[in-house]
């Protein structure tokens, strides 16, 4: 991997924030705090920008192309895209005409990232059943593969009706981008490699090496698979200020309150200042401190897995807008040129 060879992107959910009285504030607020971000994160130069899809409360956008359809009126050059879109439990024709719009509208600039999602709310929400999980997404990525030739498709499955012949539009101009993201199992490396998309490695436990056999894992099944190199590109959370115990400071209550939200449907135990220090240390996979910090963490993660791209996944819980604002302003203007310094210089 050469210096230019890395992107440095951003990730966000939607967390339903604080205002500065404390209070949280509306998903619509919420969503608009969102494409301010996005509209910094484009004049700092920084590679793609994705929205996660999420259908409960303390996530404010359950549809992410509309979002980045605004974004891409307000922007010129980042790429956007989502992290993830639930493939399973949507329709892969309307997905692909979605993306399509949106990579109209941005002049080519749209990107799928396409995932089963860590949540399950849109299963029972849009009327699929949980049993069905492995099934419903191997064959709508199998369709979803064949939309991306942008030919007409022929296709039967038992997750939706058979299509013959079918064309769909809008076409894109010079193809759309598409990602699958994994969590880490190996049969989930195996079908992205199978279909031919880039791999996504959603990174929120332990350090970035034992991921590197996934790696290694990928890049033999695109060559068994005949497929030319993929990207691989990784997703972790973090937050950065101008030192680290600043950021260890404002990022731990907020961290914490949104590990403890999942943690009791999930049965995990309530999380600790001592749990935070060690997922934010060298051996954990929180990418917070100052921009040194966080640079060093990135360079060594990247270089370990030959990673293409490094996606920050920037917003946390209630963490305020404004702290994000910060976050982001140093994440482009100080972490992005440390790390490609840093790149250069190996």
């Amino acid at each position: 991997m050469t210096d230019t060879a890395l992107q440095l992107g951003l990730d966000t959910f939607g967390d339903i924030t604080r205002g500065p009285d404390g209070e949280l504030l509306s998903a619509a607020q919420t969503i608009r705090h969102l494409v301010d971000q996005a509209v910094l994160a484009d004049e700092l130069g920084l590679a793609a920008f994705n929205v996660g899809e999420h259908h409960r409360r303390e996530f404010a956008v359950s549809s992410p192309e509309v979002v980045l359809a605004a974004i891409a009126a307000r922007t010129r050059d980042i790429r956007l895209g989502t992290a993830v879109t639930v493939l399973s439990s949507d329709d892969p024709v309307r997905v692909f005409e979605r993306f399509a719009t949106l990579d109209a509208l941005s002049s080519g600039r749209a990107e799928v990232i396409l995932g089963r999602g860590s949540f399950i709310e849109s299963f029972p929400l849009f009327g699929f059943d949980l049993a069905d999980y492995e099934v419903l997404f191997e064959e709508k990525l199998e369709l979803f593969s064949e939309l991306l030739t942008e030919r007409p498709v022929t296709w039967q499955g038992t997750t939706r009706a058979a299509l013959t012949d079918a064309d769909v539009f809008p076409k894109t101009e010079n193809g759309l981008t598409a990602w699958v993201g994994v969590g880490g199992s190996p049969e989930s490396v195996v079908r992205t490699a199978r279909y031919g998309y880039g791999l996504m490695l959603a990174i929120i436990g332990g350090p970035a090496h034992r991921f590197r056999p996934f790696v290694d894992l990928f890049h033999r099944s695109l060559e068994s698979f005949g497929h030319d190199t993929r990207p691989v590109g990784v997703h972790s959370p973090g937050y950065i200020a101008d030192t680290d115990q600043q950021a260890w400071d404002e990022a731990y209550e907020h961290f914490a309150a949104m590990n403890d939200t999942i943690g009791r449907e999930r049965g995990w135990p309530p999380y600790n200042r001592l749990r935070f220090q060690h997922d934010v240390g060298p051996e954990g996979s929180m990418y917070v401190g100052s921009p040194e910090t966080v640079a060093r963490k990135i360079v060594e993660t990247v270089t370990t897995l030959g990673a293409d791209r490094f996606d920050l996944k920037y917003s946390t819980g209630t963490l305020p807008h404004e702290k994000m604002m910060h976050s982001i302003e140093l994440y482009g203007s100080t972490v992005a040129p440390l790390v490609h310094d840093m790149l250069a210089s190996r």
